[in-house]
């Protein structure tokens, strides 16, 4: 199960600015956040052969940003349709394509207008499970991922205070952070103040509708220990799934429906298996957080708790999760910053919000509630 564990590496990481109005184009955005990587790692555009991207009809593809920037030739591309449930298997598979020879210089990036131009689980589309859903009015994510956090509370008496506790600490997080859209420190009661999105959800519960977009350059190890920045190794990637929300979340044969199994708890075990490492090894986690009830769930299914103790294991405090703030307080670009996120943690750099000795990270995609799938990275520093 080694797969290509450690043969590939994170060089580079970059960001636009996150906001509710970018006033600029998907492409102009993607265009700065792979600047900026690429000027972390110490290349140019010249150095680029290979460009990687997942997206749902809201934004550009690699075949529109490479001749924008100045790409001399694409060897390689991914244009990967599809949510936050793929957002990590376009890192894996062009660590996968940087190990098997086909790439050299991989910018995976995720550019959106996710607040003035193509909101974010407006009830649109004409996807195949839509039909099942509309008689119900049943559409949007904070919906879906209601029923499942519902479920959750009924099956282990999960409550509000333990979600609070997601968003509350979040928010301290992104105190530190200067990237953050919201930095202004909240309190239990506050939270609990808020308004409800869908029960049990309230506002604080739901992950920012954000303008902006983050990139990151995957290159082979040797060649990233000769870069600007200490290497980020890659030494676990998974992606696949079979349920969703739709067609049975938590289902198997010879089992029931089970709404509080997210499809991480059948992904884990292939991840830990590829990096050679376990959820005792983790230091910090970068977990997908659309929502407080996806954080909460993702702790048992990647096995820092048993099924049921996600709750208790908030309140304890637990492993630090989500040092930038997240989707709840950083903003939401769909995936890629929690890896940019997990970057800087294991490189040292994280500021004010370093974790101490941090060595090696998990950084994690949707869990698969809404797409039937899901995937995740445990990264290691190359330091």
């Amino acid at each position: 199960m080694r797969g290509f564990r450690d043969r590939t590496a994170i060089a580079g990481v970059g960001y636009t600015p996150f906001s509710r109005d970018s006033g600029v184009s998907t492409l102009t955005l993607a265009a700065r956040a792979i600047r900026a990587a690429l000027d972390d790692a110490g290349l140019t555009v010249a150095d680029v052969d290979a460009l990687a991207t997942h997206r749902v009809g809201d934004s550009v593809p690699p075949w529109v940003v490479a001749p924008a920037l100045g790409v001399p030739a694409v060897t390689w591309y991914l244009d990967q349709f599809g949510g936050g449930s793929v957002s990590h298997s376009v890192v894996a598979q062009a660590a996968m394509a940087v190990a098997a020879g086909v790439a050299r210089t991989v910018v995976c990036y995720r550019a959106v207008n996710a607040r003035s131009e193509t909101r974010m689980g407006r009830a649109q589309g004409a996807a195949f499970d839509v039909q099942y859903q509309a008689p119900y009015g049943y559409f949007a994510p904070p919906q879906q991922f209601a029923m499942a956090a519902r479920a959750h509370m009924n099956a282990y008496g999960t409550t509000h205070e333990q979600l609070g506790r997601i968003a509350v600490r979040q928010r301290a997080h992104a105190a530190k952070n200067e990237r953050a859209l919201k930095r202004e420190p909240i309190t239990l009661d506050e939270y609990l103040a808020s308004r409800w999105i869908a029960e049990p959800l309230r506002l604080l519960d739901c992950c920012l509708e954000t303008d902006g977009a983050c990139a990151v350059v995957v290159t082979s190890r040797e060649r990233a220990r000769d870069l600007r920045r200490p290497p980020v190794l890659i030494s676990g990637a998974a992606w696949g799934g079979g349920d969703s929300l739709f067609s049975g979340a938590g289902s198997a044969p010879g089992r029931a429906t089970d709404l509080t199994v997210t499809e991480a708890a059948r992904l884990a075990p292939r991840l830990y298996a590829m990096a050679g490492a376990g959820p005792e090894d983790i230091d910090v986690a970068e977990l997908y957080d659309c929502f407080t009830y996806s954080v909460l769930v993702q702790l048992e299914d990647y096995g820092f708790c048993v099924k049921g103790e996600g709750g208790a294991y908030v309140e304890s405090g637990g492993l630090p999760v989500n040092t930038h703030g997240g989707f709840l307080s950083e903003g939401y670009v769909h995936g890629i910053n929690h890896i940019a996120e997990a970057v800087a943690q294991l490189r040292g750099t994280a500021g004010d919000r370093q974790v101490p000795g941090a060595e090696v990270a998990l950084s994690t995609a949707q869990p698969g509630y809404v797409l039937a799938g899901t995937s995740a990275l445990v990264l290691r520093s190359g330091r």
